[in-house]
């Protein structure tokens, strides 16, 4: 075998020896065809020995040269580009190929969504994919019993299976609300680098505190999403983020609907959230992303309705008409009750492209501006907790009994309000008084001053109302409203107000 093996390699050599002489002799060819400094140096040897006319045959020698070397060079450049057309018609032919395979499965997409459309529409009319009009013989007949036997809450069942044998956890808390301000504000620097300034956390926490509809609102790129997700991170349970659309509008966008074709509910992510969350004394929350993409008096009706009822034994939403006995173990003949350890947190861009949100929606909700970016600082470093909806319920109603609203105040917010009847014509009814009467004293218990909180919920919940007033017309009454409240709460008390006012008096 050594004798076959230096054969072999003897004969390669000799073969790849030859390419490689090729290869060097083309390379060595072109270096001296291009070689421009040796015809110079060859001209310089005779230029003293040419007379005019063999001048003019060197100029035209070196024309010729020039033309030849510029036609090899258009020939390499003429099957250079030859070649990556034909590979571009190649891959062009490839994306059209595979552009095709994707309008077939969104074609696929929308004829699917066309028959669960024409599904719902047969649901609300009362009728079975069937009927016809006509009556059936006995043979065509199905028993009604025999369709109520599949299962047609496919996620909401695999919880039911998931939390079959779980039981309520308590976690022992023991802080106080300024050290769940300090606790999250820290959590969110030191492990998702989102840097919120105290005042902001603390307003956070304070609306939660007043109602279950929280919404964050001001410029693109301030952390709006971000202090939402953040929240559900700090808590152990992602946020369920809702990406809200232009095509929504009514309830089925936010816990799906029955198809009666298939006999299956379109469970989605939201109603599944707040299906599990029954099982459990942990918080959820719930994203309704760019929630004024669609009006949200549209998908979220019910919802605002719900949520605005005192007894949360009356939180009950209907699913389905009727019970099945495949049904999740908490559908009572339908109907889901929603659970109260839910917030929704919706963030809003103000655009071209997004609706008004109406007052309907702002005097059920708390909104919060944030139009600051917060500064970097040097946190503690805070991991994930785990909290006891139960335990922040109750310290809620323990701030909201020991620090109420001081008589004093109250009265002036009446005085407020009667100023504000006579020269706007404009009131906030008891709804409002009620928000504010459980977001003050949950601010104070968070750290903040009476006044300091007074001032921001007047300022986004009452004030926000001159927006709808022709600006012009009130814009001489402007500058006594703000005298009004420096005499009334201390001068400069109600930064929030005066600041508001005197931005929209610059917009009149």
């Amino acid at each position: 075998m050594d004798t076959y093996f230096r054969f072999l390699y003897e004969f390669l050599s000799q073969f790849f020896d030859g390419i490689i002489e090729i290869l060097k002799g083309f390379a060595t060819g072109f270096q001296k065809m291009f070689d421009y400094k040796t015809y110079m140096q060859i001209i310089r040897e005779y230029k003293g020995d040419f007379n005019v006319p063999e001048w003019i045959m060197v100029v035209l020698a070196v024309f010729i040269v020039i033309v030849i070397l510029g036609l090899i060079l258009f020939v390499i450049y003429f099957f250079i580009r030859k070649y990556v057309r034909f590979r571009k018609s190649v891959v062009e032919q490839e994306s059209l190929l595979e552009e095709v395979s994707v309008l077939n499965e969104k074609v696929a997409t929308l004829m699917k969504e066309k028959e669960e459309i024409l599904a719902m529409k047969v649901s609300q009319l009362g009728l079975k994919p069937n009927e016809t009009g006509e009556e059936e013989t006995p043979t065509e007949q199905q028993p009604e019993e025999d369709t109520n036997t599949g299962i047609r809450f496919a996620k909401l069942n695999d919880i039911d299976t998931e939390f079959a044998n779980y039981k309520i956890q308590n976690y022992n808390n023991q802080f106080t609300l300024p050290e769940l301000v300090e606790l999250f504000r820290n959590f969110a620097a030191s492990q998702l680098k989102l840097y919120y300034k105290t005042e902001m956390i603390r307003l956070f926490i304070s609306a939660l505190a007043s109602t279950k509809l929280v919404i964050l609102q001001g410029i693109s790129g301030t952390g709006k999403t971000s202090l939402a997700y953040a929240w559900g991170k700090f808590l152990k349970h992602d946020s369920c983020v809702a990406s809200v659309q232009p095509s929504w509008r009514d309830r089925t966008e936010l816990f799906g609907y029955f198809n009666e074709f298939t006999k299956k509910f379109n469970e989605t992510e939201v109603l599944k959230e707040m299906y599990q969350a029954g099982y459990t004394d942990d918080i959820y929350t719930i994203i309704l992303d760019e929630m004024n993409i669609s009006r949200v008096e549209y998908y979220f009706a019910e919802m605002l309705s719900i949520l605005e009822m005192p007894n949360k034994d009356e939180w009950i939403v209907e699913l389905v008409p009727s019970a099945w006995k495949s049904d999740p173990v908490h559908l009572d003949s339908g109907k889901l009750h929603i659970p109260p350890n839910i917030w929704y947190i919706g963030t809003i861009n103000n655009d071209d492209s997004t609706f008004m949100v109406t007052d309907k929606v702002y005097d059920r909700a708390m909104p919060l501006d944030i139009n600051d970016k917060g500064q970097v600082f040097e946190p503690e470093d805070v991991p994930a907790q785990d909290i006891n909806y139960s335990y922040l319920n109750n310290l809620f109603e323990t701030a909201i009994e020991e620090n109420p609203i001081s008589q004093e105040t109250l009265d002036k917010i009446e005085e407020m309000d009667n100023y504000v009847i006579a020269h706007f014509r404009i009131a906030f009814g008891n709804r409002i008084v009620a928000h504010m009467k459980k977001f003050v004293p949950v601010f104070v218990a968070c750290g903040g001053g009476e006044v300091e909180g007074v001032d921001y919920f007047i300022a986004r919940k009452i004030l926000r109302k001159f927006e709808q007033l022709n600006v012009s017309y009130i814009r001489d009454e402007i500058d006594g409203f703000v005298d009004f409240l420096n005499q009334k709460f201390g001068e400069g008390a109600m930064k929030e107000c005066i600041e508001y006012l005197l931005r929209l008096k610059k917009l009149s």
